[in-house]
């Protein structure tokens, strides 16, 4: 009995770590079907694979230069399983992200991937921050060639530190990677977090959390 028991635990234990993954393929592949509102566990459902075509694995314009133009002077350019339905169920995806002088991409983090940045052109300081209770910032100034990685669901930087533009390319380890920018989920949620909650949380005077939130 006491084995049994035991054999259970270790299948509903298995079964817990498989769900926490991307449904890996078990065909060729699982061009997504944005056409149907059918129900779904994880990804989007399969289109009939004798309907796929090359342009179901094909995206361009990646060459383009984003507009970093912004209040934070950077502009991500992705390509996920929203420009490329081939991807589905394929556990990847890309980035482009250009950079004005002193340009930054706000600490955010992926619930969903790691995260493998090359720089393309220019500088970048980069960095991540451990989590609770060390909160350690690991962080390097990168040049055109270098490559560095950003450990899944960990809050994250960039920043051009060059005189010119700078483009970078990031890999991610998930078709659908989700981006949550800190400030803004703190600052800038639907509805808004409670002031007070934020004015301990931060140990801010109640009118700096009103201008922040009023921002974001």
């Amino acid at each position: 009995m006491a084995n049994s028991i035991l054999v259970l635990c270790l299948l509903a234990f298995s079964c817990t770590v498989a769900t926490a993954f991307e449904p890996s393929p078990l065909q060729d592949f699982c061009v997504a079907d944005t056409s149907t509102n059918a129900g779904r566990v994880n990804g989007l459902p399969c289109l009939d694979s004798k309907l796929a075509d090359a342009n179901h694995f094909y995206f361009s314009g990646l060459h383009i230069a984003g507009n970093s133009s912004s209040s934070v002077g950077s502009k991500v350019s992705p390509v996920t399983v929203a420009q490329i339905p081939g991807l589905n169920t394929l556990g990847i995806a890309l980035a482009r992200i250009d950079y004005a002088q002193w340009g930054v991409v706000p600490p955010h983090t992926h619930p969903r991937a790691t995260e493998i940045l090359t720089v393309l052109e220019g500088s970048l300081y980069v960095g991540f921050v451990t989590s609770n209770p060390e909160n350690r910032l690991i962080s390097k100034v990168l040049q055109k060639g270098d490559v560095f990685v950003f450990p899944i669901g960990l809050p994250h930087f960039q920043q051009n530190v060059g005189n010119e533009n700078a483009v970078s390319l990031s890999a991610l380890s998930s078709q659908n990677p989700g981006v949550i920018t800190i400030a803004n989920a703190v600052f800038g949620s639907n509805p808004p977090i409670a002031e007070d909650v934020l004015v301990k949380a931060f140990q801010l005077d109640k009118s700096i959390v009103n201008r922040l939130q009023t921002q974001f």
